[in-house]
């Protein structure tokens, strides 16, 4: 027999950013009690509202399962003594499993006689242990912020209201902070009731008909839905940002959407500025015309019915014009500031204690995206741009309209320096050197904009390293993992001939004038350490097996552009039809890279060769040496290891005929100096010895 089991836990209105994760947590411990408690069950369904996280489970089990569990103890040497009496450490080990000492017994593993014990347990009633499990499920969860309430000890994210348990039509009882379970639920807090709840397959139809919308998905369909329907009649088009979707789904609990207009006036501020104000402050849609131009509407989510929709509409309208009245005195406000006057009132705003103040870090950024430009051999104009890019890259953090809307920073400055006259080269660059700002974000579309952000992004790690802040597990206040992810994708989107050395280096060594707390080798050796792990995650999400990202990492990754494609050539041919043979290429490069490795020196002299094998093979090797070369250089990956795979027949009558590890020292230190010379090439495309087959 098997009944379905319900478990909603009532609030007051949990923070929106909070709910979808307490809800799948619910889920996770739910089911990994059940599975701990050795209780069958059915199929599980999660529901969540600001005001609830519940969780419905088909077909509990009525009892647990009955278990017999054969426990290993110590071995027959330590668990009797000579005359046969069992030890100390046997009695011990009886007791720990809960049998008599005369329950015990031997069994041989690997040829040696253990003593076992096999417990059996009896299962217990659901029911009877549902309300400590409830209990505990509750008191392990956790949020991202806590609160307590009255005088209890309880810590969760917001006070618990009431308490529904059902085992099929039974109310499994228990109390947490002076709450008793039930079978009574809550409807919409003004339009509804509260809803009694009989058995756990009629929750949701109890609580629809008291204007709550449990189902999480079916809530999100009705919001896309109506949008979706209201911008065919008008015809407009709805921008719906997934994050602002998710907000708004977990701030109602009985969708209905409706629109309101402002001012067409408003649209003479940037329509950056008019979008962030709406989806950031009041949690609307904007809405645009056919070609991407903002119209003077929004749409929004009621928490209610259609009644008095208009009302809401214009009371929506309201305080949304007091809104855009503030952005477009902010606006107006910040074109008296002269980018000079905005530029020394930086001095003033600290970046770091021990790093100095925010003018301290864009002279940081000018100086070392002056290195790279050198580095990257840019022309005259582009330097020039970079430069003066780099000098006025975060003058608009000083302005009104940044200050209250953060996200702006950069898009602000960009309509800003303009205005005053800035190249439009230089003010995109103020705009894009923050990209990506966040995973699945663009690269700067433009050079100049590459440049100042890799210098912006690489002055922040080597900063934060210099000083000992380095991400340890998931805390990284300064976001240095997403900077360190930017500065891959930035380099690789634009194909960039800049080694991650290099950058290293040129941040280094403006930091090194400010004076360094630790050594440049050692924070080098951190950098390169915590850039691998980006590195690794690009390879990894393009599809690249974890030993081709060993092997092809392990010759290093400095040179992203050759990273990438060393890892899609090896990749290629360790899946190809044509595997076996590469295989038994990777075999014999295995054999010159291992005793290669025992070479202690570099110098080949042909006159030790004694057998015709040898010639062969270093002739050949030297021939094609200068085709692999060049064909590392220029990027063609695939020639360069069918260049070093040719080598394959002379390697192998090489091992066939000749002796490497001969009695005579020079021979042998010859014939391992050969070796090692064509290891160093085969160790410039991977280590192949990482391969898994």
């Amino acid at each position: 027999m098997a009944r379905d089991f319900l478990f909603e836990i009532g609030l007051e209105e949990v923070p929106a950013r909070f709910v979808r994760g307490a809800m799948n947590q619910l889920k996770d411990k739910m089911v990994k009690w059940l599975a701990d408690s050795r209780i069958e069950h059915g199929e599980v369904s999660v529901y969540a509202t600001p005001r609830r996280i519940a969780v419905l489970i088909h077909e509990v089990a009525e009892k647990q399962s009955d278990m017999n569990e054969e426990a290993k103890g110590p071995s027959r040497k330590i668990a009797q003594d000579d005359q046969g009496n069992w030890s100390k450490a046997a009695l011990g080990f009886a007791r720990s499993q809960g049998v008599e000492p005369d329950q015990l017994y031997f069994q041989e593993l690997a040829g040696v006689e253990y003593v076992y014990a096999t417990k059996s347990s009896i299962g217990t009633e659901t029911a009877a242990v549902l309300p400590e499990g409830l209990l505990s499920i509750i008191t392990s969860m956790s949020f991202p912020k806590n609160m307590r309430w009255g005088s209890h000890e309880l810590r969760f994210v917001r006070p618990i209201r009431w308490l529904i348990a059902l085992f099929g039509k039974d109310v499994i009882p228990f109390e947490i902070t002076g709450v008793q379970t039930g079978n009574v639920s809550r409807g919409h807090r003004f339009l509804g009731d509260d809803a009694t709840v009989l058995e756990p397959a009629e929750y949701v139809e109890r609580l629809r008909e008291q204007h709550v919308i449990a189902d999480v998905s079916e809530r999100e369909q009705l919001i896309v839905a109506q949008i979706d329907e209201l911008a065919k009649e008008k015809n407009w088009e709805i921008a719906v940002k997934e994050d602002l979707l998710e907000e708004v789904l977990f701030l109602v609990e009985y969708p209905n959407v409706l629109f309101g207009g402002f001012d067409p006036a408003f649209l003479n501020i940037p329509q950056e500025v008019l979008i962030t104000s709406m989806r950031e402050h009041q949690r609307y849609f904007p809405v645009f015309d056919g070609e991407g131009q903002l119209q003077p509407y929004f749409v929004t989510v009621r928490n209610g019915d259609r009644k008095s929709i208009e009302l809401v509409a214009k009371g929506n309208e309201k305080v949304l014009r007091a809104r855009l009245s503030d952005a477009k005195f902010f606006y107006e406000e910040d074109h008296k500031l002269t980018i000079e006057h905005a530029l020394s009132k930086l001095e003033n705003i600290v970046y770091h204690e021990e790093l100095g103040s925010v003018a301290d870090k864009v002279r940081r950024i000018r100086a070392t995206a002056d290195l790279l430009s050198k580095q990257l051999l840019v022309d005259e104009q582009t330097a020039k741009d970079v430069s003066r890019s780099a000098d006025v890259c975060k003058f608009d953090l000083v302005s009104q309209m940044v200050y209250e809307f953060p996200e702006l920073q950069g898009i602000m400055g960009e309509d800003y320096a303009l205005k005053a006259g800035e190249r439009s080269s230089v003010a995109k660059a103020i705009n894009e050197h923050y990209q990506p700002r966040f995973a699945g974000d663009l690269a700067p579309s433009e050079l100049t904009g590459a440049i100042v952000s890799l210098s912006d992004k690489i002055d922040t790690i080597v900063g934060c390293f210099s000083i000992g802040i380095i991400p340890t597990g998931s805390q990284d206040p300064y976001a240095l993992r997403r900077q360190a992810a930017g500065i891959v994708q930035i380099i690789l989107a634009h194909g960039l001939k800049l080694e991650l050395n290099d950058l290293y280096d040129a941040a280094l060594s403006v930091h090194e004038s400010r004076g360094l707390k630790r050594t440049a080798s050692d924070i080098r050796k951190e950098l390169a350490d915590f850039f691998a792990l980006r590195v690794k995650n690009v390879l990894s999400e393009q599809g690249v097996r974890y030993d081709v990202v060993d092997a092809v990492m392990a010759s290093g990754f400095a040179d992203l552009k050759s990273t990438i494609k060393r890892a899609s050539v090896v990749q290629v041919l360790a899946a190809s039809d044509d595997r076996s043979e590469f295989k038994q290429t990777v075999e014999q490069f295995n054999r010159v890279s291992n005793l290669g490795s025992k070479a202690e020196g570099s110098i080949v002299d042909p006159s030790l060769f004694a057998e015709q094998a040898e010639t062969e093979l270093y002739e050949n090797w030297l021939q094609l040496r200068p085709i692999f070369s060049e064909a590392v250089e220029i990027g063609e990956i695939s020639k360069a290891v069918q260049t070093l795979s040719s080598l394959k027949p002379f390697i192998h009558t090489y091992f066939e005929k000749v002796m490497v590890m001969s009695s005579d020292e020079a021979i042998r230190a010859n014939r391992l100096a050969t070796l090692a010379g064509i290891a160093e090439d085969i160790a410039v495309i991977a280590d192949f010895s990482k391969l898994v087959w």
